[in-house]
């Protein structure tokens, strides 16, 4: 365990010393043009976090939260490939595409052979050369061989120039956009908020960030409308705002009125960043699938075995609940719900691309995941199709659709047109089918697909459950805004959390296990959910993870404003969960896991 943690240790010295050697890292002495963002939080958020955490721990993950990991986390699909089968493939690609974001070209850096390289060394143990061992490597903690860690570098100082004495041109991105751009992406038409005049395809650009503000109302937003012209001049909107919000430099892939006349593309082409970290967008679709350390490691903690059937309660994108798939070796069955019907697609498609047959999906809401009574415990909440073919051509008749509008209903055998509370579809809602089939989906429906739909499932029918419950996600990062959560929205969290995990309770058979995790520092969405689950439930016990990589979990209790006391772990339960810290050595997201083993119900 220890040769994996000073694996990555590595990676992230290495992550923060190799840019001084790049040779675009001349240092800008100016304060504005650089990355140096500062995360704004609710004040009682923030005053509640440093209860929790001590001042100065708590800056250093907010401090932490603003940057990406040092490394990319892929996972290997081992029913399809084998670790060294894609490290091969990626060096590979990297070399033929010339990717400068991870520094592949023998030209473009000067390795020497530092503390940070030997330590790495150390960790292999393996002969190949310097060069690839930095840049892309197996991990080294136990059982996680198929995972693989791909290095990038950064933060790098950006030479901006100064445009002969005239103000540069520059881009304002969206902060989510941002986000996005600095764990890899490119910026796409919809992230452009405002551009500078004159500016056309070709034409170096410095990008930079809209963070929000707050409004005379106490809220945040925006005060920016998009397609505002940049002059400049102090005069522009959020110049001071934008001080240290600086992710790169770009060249222009449309004219300043393309951008804002066409809704798709690529619209500016980051060329140096201030954090290097290879795309893997369509990247070996199949064969790896891009995921965070700690998610890997929930996966592992469920333990699941072949031929068991396991529950992934809010499965959306699928990551988890194909990592349990491959676990099992595709043996036995992962049932996967969500309540959004585009994300069971993508949670098929996922399947799909990796070769898992043991997935089974169903649009539900978690919070209404146990049926009780005589309903069956998976059946989809379906017609069959002879009871629509029958019934349709009487309710076009009675709803007055008749000529080319029905007999366009009536090819399309629309098997979705079914009974609500004992009534056909009203006229309005044919109508509104006829013009999807005129038209096309808008952008806010699937373009196509089944999904079925799930009445919940009997108590006692799954032997283990992953709640990965929807959170605050204060844990992920990049992050470049935190302020608006408030005490109300985290407590609000933590009690939609208690629902669903009451519900995962029921769902599972004595015996079993249930897993629970987020993505979110909020102590009040981990240890506190981990005091209430024992408190609530006498035949619950907390159980040992493997493996175990994250650190111990908090102990103690806070006081909120209001005068509640929070409750967490007590002494002695602390090193049964795992919390990972976005400011430790391992370099990850903030994230937090509980493993749960179910006694008998009747105590």
């Amino acid at each position: 365990m220890q040769k994996g943690r000073d694996f990555i240790k590595a990676i992230r010295r290495s992550f923060f010393t190799l840019h001084s050697n790049s040779p675009i890292s001349q240092m800008d002495q100016s304060t504005r043009y650089c990355y140096s963002p500062t995360l704004k939080w609710n004040p009682k958020v923030e005053e509640y976090f440093i209860k929790a955490y001590g001042a100065d721990h708590f800056s250093r993950i907010s401090s932490a939260l603003t940057r990406p990991s040092c490394y990319s986390c892929i996972r290997v699909n081992t029913l399809k490939s084998t670790s060294d089968a894609v490290i091969e493939k990626l060096l590979e690609i990297f070399k033929e595409r010339g990717m400068h974001d991870i520094a592949v070209q023998e030209s473009a850096t000067t390795w020497e052979t530092d503390n940070c390289c030997k330590a790495t060394l150390e960790c292999t143990g393996s002969a190949e050369s310097l060069k690839a061992i930095k840049i892309i490597s197996k991990c080294q903690f136990p059982g996680l061989d198929y995972v693989v860690f791909v290095k990038g570098s950064g933060p790098h100082a950006i030479h901006y120039g100064d445009n002969e004495g005239k103000p540069l041109k520059e881009v304002i991105v969206s902060r989510k956009c941002a986000e996005a751009v600095l764990r890899g992406a490119q910026v796409y038409v919809p992230g452009v908020l405002a551009c500078s005049a004159h500016v056309e395809r070709g034409d170096a650009v410095a990008v930079s960030v809209a963070v929000e503000q707050s409004g005379p109302d106490g809220g945040w937003g925006i005060a920016m409308t998009r397609g505002t012209v940049l002059q400049g001049s102090q005069e522009d909107p959020y110049y001071f705002e934008r001080d240290g919000f600086y992710i790169g430099q770009a060249t222009a892939m449309m004219s300043r009125a393309g951008m804002f006349r066409v809704t798709e593309g690529v619209a500016v082409n980051m060329k140096e960043r201030v954090f290097r970290l290879p795309s893997f967008y369509d990247l070996l679709e199949g064969e790896i699938f891009l995921q965070n350390l700690p998610s890997i490691i929930t996966a592992h903690a469920l333990d699941p075995q072949p031929g068991e059937r396991i529950l992934d309660m809010c499965a959306a994108p699928g990551g988890k609940t194909t990592a349990i798939a491959s676990l099992m070796k595709d043996k036995g069955e992962v049932v996967a719900v969500d309540r959004s019907h585009n994300k069971v697609l993508g949670i098929q498609k996922l399947a799909a691309e990796m070769g898992l047959s043991c997935i089974t999906t169903y649009k539900l809401d978690a919070l209404k995941s146990v049926c009780h009574g005589a309903e069956s415990d998976s059946l989809p909440n379906t017609c069959s199709v002879e009871d629509v073919q029958n019934t349709r051509r009487t309710d076009l008749l009675s709803t007055g659709i008749d000529g080319f509008d029905a007999k366009l209903l009536f090819e399309k055998n629309f098997n979705d047109l079914q009974l609500k509370d004992g009534q056909y579809p009203s006229k309005a809602e044919l109508r509104k089918r006829i013009r999807q089939l005129k038209n096309g989906p808008g952008r806010n429906h699937t373009a196509g697909g089944r999904v079925d739909k799930s009445k919940g499932f009997s108590p006692n029918s799954f032997d283990r459950v992953l709640l990965d419950a929807p959170c605050s996600a204060l844990g992920l990062r990049p992050r470049l805004f935190a302020g608006e959560d408030t005490i109300d929205s985290l407590r609000s969290h933590a009690k939609y959390q208690r629902r669903m995990f009451d519900q995962a309770v029921q769902l599972v058979r004595p015996g079993g296990v249930i897993v629970y995790s987020t993505c979110t520092i909020n102590p009040g969405e981990n240890e506190a959910l981990v005091r209430y689950a024992l408190g609530k439930y006498e035949f619950l016990s907390l159980a040992s993870q493997h493996p175990k990589i994250g650190g111990p979990g908090l102990t103690g209790s806070c006081q909120l404003p209001d005068g509640f006391v929070e409750e967490w772990l007590k002494p002695g339960e602390e090193n049964l969960v795992q919390r990972f810290d976005p400011s430790s050595d391992l370099d990850t997201i903030g994230f937090f896991i509980a493993k749960f083993s179910v006694g008998p119900k009747n105590i």
